[in-house]
């Protein structure tokens, strides 16, 4: 069980279990699926694509007032006002030319959603992510120059290898730039993430099994 799960490898860390957040993946997943998991008590769920979470979610809002949404996929800036208006909390912002575009559609809405930047911690040239390298400098940028509410990072470790250099590095980079949250971790290294601080981890096949 995933969350038992969680419990233990936040204890062994020295860290409370309920500091832990865990989102539940439903990218790829039918709306029965997501409602069955909003039933059994779940408020915080995962989606990768703008237009499948609007399809999905738009109609439980209203049975599911409480329900958190998070944006975990890339988003293309054209996109920005949908994602503002449907998400919670964005964790895919990694260029100015979308911290631009959503600091535009926050003066549309009196929706009000996080961000954290994500970071490519990995270097790799085929994922999304501002480098630790510039991180800093856009920080500031979505702070300071767009009025962004960014509260942490995100990141996607290599998918081989010992992913926890890679996580060490993050709550590194959260750490001295003062952000509290840190979401990294999925159904294959998630214990490990927590080691090292997340504060939220997202898992969708351990708890939806396998997408077609």
């Amino acid at each position: 069980m995933v969350r038992q799960k969680i419990k233990t490898a936040a204890e062994a860390a020295g860290r409370d279990p309920a500091a832990v957040r865990l989102i539940a993946v439903s990218k790829g997943k039918p709306a029965e699926d997501v409602r069955a998991a909003l039933d059994a008590g779940h408020r915080i769920l995962g989606e990768n694509r703008v237009q499948e979470a609007k399809a999905k979610f738009n109609p439980l809002r209203a049975a599911y007032p409480d329900l958190e949404l998070h944006l975990i996929g890339p988003l293309q800036s054209n996109k920005a006002e949908e994602a503002v208006k449907l998400f919670d909390m964005i964790e895919t912002l990694d260029r100015p030319k979308l911290a631009i575009a959503l600091a535009a559609a926050l003066k549309k809405t009196p929706r009000a959603p996080r961000f954290y930047i994500e970071i490519n911690i990995g270097g790799e040239p085929q994922k999304s992510g501002i480098t630790p390298g510039e991180f800093e400098n856009f920080l500031r940028f979505c702070r300071h120059t767009c009025a962004l509410a960014v509260e942490g990072l995100m990141c996607i470790p290599p998918q081989s290898g010992d992913p926890a250099p890679y996580f060490a590095r993050m709550q590194e980079l959260a750490k001295r730039h003062g952000l509290s949250r840190l979401s990294m971790g999925m159904s294959a290294d998630f214990e490990t993430a927590i080691r090292f601080g997340a504060t939220e981890v997202r898992v969708g096949t351990d708890i939806f099994g396998q997408r077609s």
